[in-house]
Parts: C-alpha cells; structure tokens; sequence
C-alpha cells in the first residue's frame, strides 16, 4: 500500500469564545499603581479592554502607544481604556512612564481575567506554535454587555480600527 499525505490545514489558533451581546465578565485586579480596579467602576461607559502579551515588546508597545497617539478621539468618542497583561504592576509602571501612556494597564499575574475573558490558548507566534495570550480588544457597553471584540489586531493602526467600529 501506498503512503497518503495529509494536505497540510493552515493553522487556527484560539480565539474567545465570548461574543458580542455577551454579559463581560466581572473582573477585580490591580493597576500599575496598586489601585483595585473593577468592571463596575466603568458602569456607565463604554470600556475599551484590550489584551496584549507582554510590556515593552515591538507588537504590544506598537500597539499602546498608537491608542496613546489616539488617546483624545478615542476619549472624544465616549471610550475608556484598559490595557491587560499577564505582568505585574511594577512592570506595567515602567512601561507607561517609558511610552507616556495616559491610559491604566491591569496586573493579570494570576490570569484570572485572562482566563476568564478566554483569552490565553495556541497562537503562532514568528511561525512557532505556543500557548500565551491572544491579543484581543473588547469593547464593552455602558451595560456591561459586549458589543464588539476585535480579533484581528491591526497593531499599528489599533485606536483606528477601535474609532471605525
């Protein structure tokens, strides 16, 4: 008998399984300044919740500093931004004051929001497959209900893609 090769699928890596229209789950952490920050503190408004894998890489820092660069549209346009990542709040710290970041990044160290939000999973990375935080960016409603998630992160162009929608 004669070998049959698999014809090789592009890969697919995770994404959420959240969904516009879902209630966003609660959240309790820190920021880089050790203040406790809460879902329920931004009752009322709309809430850009973006995750990213790691302080002071090229692809996360692209991206904070273009929602930095469009900080005040973004602002004008009624949105609150949090940043998240798996580091710790002293890392955070030295990134904002580094890039002049005028917005807070959430400490994530025990990946409860991460997990919850199902945003850690296989990705490819450099043409490598690993486990790790998948960027994703939630735009959450005054309601507290999902109204957009942004898969595909444009990370040049991230605060355009968000005042687009």
């Amino acid at each position: 008998m004669g070998e049959t090769k698999k014809k090789n699928s592009p890969f697919t890596g995770h994404q959420t399984k959240l969904a516009a229209g879902d209630k966003a789950p609660a959240f309790e952490t820190k920021d880089q300044a050790g203040n406790t920050v809460r879902l329920e503190d931004f009752s009322g408004k709309n809430l850009v919740l973006y995750f990213y894998p790691k302080d002071n890489t090229p692809t996360c820092t692209n991206q904070a500093c273009r929602l930095r660069d469009d900080y005040n549209q973004l602002l004008e346009r009624g949105f609150t931004i949090l940043g998240v990542s798996a580091d710790d709040e002293i890392s955070h710290a030295k990134f904002i004051r580094k890039f002049k970041l005028p917005y807070p990044l959430l400490a994530d160290t025990d990946m409860k929001m991460i997990r919850d939000y199902d945003v850690w999973g296989t990705k490819m990375l450099f043409g490598r497959i690993m486990e790790g935080i998948i960027r994703t960016t939630f735009i959450i409603g005054s309601d507290g209900i999902i109204k957009e998630i942004i898969r595909d992160i444009d990370s040049k162009n991230h605060g355009k893609q968000i005042l687009g929608i």
